[in-house]
């Protein structure tokens, strides 16, 4: 078997694996989100972005919060707020 099919389909099962998971790690966060390991450190420490310490050294991530934070500033199309706003006369 080709080594990039081989590559494509561990791929494909380890996002089916962490799709399963509550809890992600550090990376596995990274990867979930597409956020870069610098700018997740930079949001860690500032406390932007919801995470768990237990031991004071790994971080630990909780998915639905992590899905929750970012979808956080969600913006309605155009059609929709036309819909909701009153006409003005």
């Amino acid at each position: 078997m080709d080594n990039f099919l081989i590559l494509e389909r561990l791929d494909r099962l380890e996002r089916l694996l962490m799709a399963n998971k509550e809890v992600l790690t550090f990376e596995e966060t990274c990867d979930y989100t597409g956020i870069s390991r610098s700018y997740l450190y930079k949001l860690t420490a500032a406390g932007h972005i919801p995470h768990s310490k237990p031991n004071g050294k790994l971080i630990f991530f909780e998915k639905k919060k992590i899905v929750d934070w970012l979808l956080q500033n969600e913006r309605k199309p155009i059609p929709e707020i036309e819909t909701i706003a009153e006409p003005v006369r």
